[in-house]
């Protein structure tokens, strides 16, 4: 899973803020004993969804392992933005992929290990230290790994662009 974002999105350069908390999310899922089931949300398209082929499934829509690694990924992203531009600190782009290792331990099957492979292209004369700094404040600082209990790893490349 990939995912290249940078620059900010319509709905922060329209000056929307977060709401205050508590936020609640609904989600609903429409299946029958085969088939494909489609998630829904009001105002999303609907989502098709089935197993992985791991799992046996046809492999042609998103499971639900694919989908938590979507909303690791593009969490990651967002809070990232957040205190980037909190901080004050400029970067040209952030390249992102997302690998979750799934096994057993302890008779059930969980995610074992997140990995997250980024390359942070930052502006000629930026800093890679602060880089490394403000990453690791927005793996912390993201919702959805702070929900998580598996491990949440940063395999980072820093690139500072040449004149």
């Amino acid at each position: 899973m990939s995912i290249v974002l940078s620059g900010l999105t319509q709905y922060e350069e329209h000056g929307h803020e977060m709401k205050p908390l508590p936020h609640l999310y609904e989600v609903s899922l429409s299946g029958g004993p085969t088939g494909y089931p489609t998630l829904s949300a009001a105002g999303l398209p609907p989502l098709r969804s089935a197993p992985p082929k791991e799992f046996d499934g046809p492999g042609d829509a998103w499971s639900p392992e694919q989908l938590l690694l979507a909303a690791v990924v593009t969490c990651f992203l967002f809070t990232f933005r957040a205190v980037a531009r909190a901080s004050k600190f400029d970067y040209a782009s952030l390249d992102l992929s997302g690998s979750g290792t799934v096994d057993r331990v302890e008779g059930t099957t969980r995610f074992t290990e997140i990995v997250l492979k980024l390359r942070l292209t930052l502006p000629n004369g930026g800093d890679p230290e602060r880089a490394k700094r403000m990453l690791e404040k927005g793996k912390n600082a993201c919702l959805v790994t702070a929900s998580l209990s598996v491990p949440v790893r940063l395999e980072s490349v820093i690139v500072v662009e040449s004149v």
